[in-house]
């Protein structure tokens, strides 16, 4: 674009990351700063190099023989996923990695100390939408993407060696409709200021 110039205040290093996941339905934040919704949890520790949002445009090609190169391009879906490994071990982490389930208490048998838990993935057909924010801040930058609907589409692969840390990997797929944007940033940044 004319008038553009270099400008490394644009580079962003993402040196805080979060993740918060909540019921769908629940109020955004209003701007990139204003503080999170009380619905809204955060999911906690995260892996340093795990957290990955990747926008996947699908695209069908006309060709013509009186052309070499495709005579229309036209985009037949859109899909976005969210990728994070969660290092926290919790009831409520381990619903979000396997798409829903339920959290009980047990008794432990022969009348042992203490209180015991137990989690039971989801069922077929019993997996629960989410809404997730994901925040990353650079310095005085301030990013939020908004998910309104997602859900956890992949099998759980848990690692449990025993000279390394055992994550648990979220992995969400965008959801859409017509009703609502299926995802959008609020930022702080200037440089995202519309052209004048």
């Amino acid at each position: 674009m004319a008038g553009e110039t270099t400008n490394n205040n644009q580079i962003v290093i993402p040196a805080i990351t979060r993740v918060y996941l909540g019921p769908v339905g629940t109020t955004a934040p209003a701007d990139a700063t204003a503080p999170m919704p009380a619905d809204l949890r955060n999911v906690g520790l995260t892996t340093e190099d795990s957290l990955k949002f990747n926008s996947e445009p699908n695209f069908e090609q006309v060709k013509s023989a009186q052309s070499s190169f495709p005579t229309r391009t036209f985009q037949t879906s859109d899909s976005a996923t969210i990728e994070v490994d969660l290092q926290q071990w919790s009831g409520e982490n381990f619903k979000a990695v396997y798409g829903g389930g339920t959290l009980t208490t047990v008794t432990p048998a022969g009348g042992g100390n203490g209180t015991h838990y137990k989690f039971t993935p989801p069922r077929i057909g019993s997996r629960t939408e989410v809404m997730a924010v994901i925040e990353v801040i650079d310095g005085g930058k301030h990013y939020r993407y908004i998910v309104p609907r997602c859900m956890q589409m992949e099998g759980v692969a848990s690692d449990l060696a025993k000279t390394k840390e055992a994550v648990l990997p979220l992995r969400l797929a965008v959801q859409g409709g017509d009703d609502l944007d299926a995802f959008y940033v609020l930022t702080d940044d200037p440089a995202f200021a519309p052209a004048a």
